[in-house]
């Protein structure tokens, strides 16, 4: 089978001639176009995604958040950046405590449900409370990925996928930059 484009060529003398385009050519390109359809038709959508409707509670203009986070957490929690794995505060952490937003201090995870997901970030089977993350879906990988936010600021904390442990089979892969960390006193 044969396909021709509009382009016609003039540094070669045809001018004027189709120019054919290859089946592999064609066929590259409807693998890329189709790529984002792959996860829907074998059910591999993003864990849950539940997007925000409501404003955040606490909201500050982009001077504002830049005066009162780091470089880093700015990049992550405003801009949606990753920090690279393995090379962050918080992968290996084995202290007991919790984890707060670094945006607006809100608890998110706890020490209780953290374990090593071997992917390079802190990873978590659930937050603290339901309540304390958003979801929303994510498409800036051409696939869809689900989001996790902080429900009170809407800052962005990593995103969660469906290869965790039991109980949730939940992994929350969470930057660093985007949490503080709280030791837990000598009596809990």
């Amino acid at each position: 089978m044969r396909f021709s484009c509009l382009f016609r060529p003039s540094s070669n003398g045809n001018e004027g001639a189709d120019v054919p385009i290859k089946r592999r050519t064609l066929l590259k390109g409807l693998i890329i176009l189709g790529a984002s359809l792959v996860p829907r038709v074998f059910g591999l959508m993003p864990a849950r995604a539940a997007e925000a409707k409501r404003p955040f509670e606490v909201t500050k203009t982009d001077e504002e958040w830049q005066k009162m986070l780091t470089p880093e957490q700015y990049r992550v929690l405003r801009q949606e950046w990753t920090e690279p794995p393995f090379q962050n505060k918080y992968h290996d952490q084995k202290e007991k405590g919790t984890y707060h937003c670094a945006g607006c201090g809100l608890g998110l995870f706890s020490w209780r449900q953290k374990y090593d997901s071997g992917t390079g970030w802190p990873g978590f089977w659930q937050p603290m409370f339901s309540d304390a993350i958003g979801t929303r879906t994510d498409w800036k990988m051409l696939y869809p990925r689900t989001e996790v936010h902080c429900a009170r600021c809407g800052g962005h904390l990593g995103h969660v996928f469906n290869d965790g442990p039991a109980p949730t089979y939940l992994r929350y892969c969470i930057n660093s930059a985007a949490l503080i960390f709280k030791p837990s006193s000598a009596r809990e």
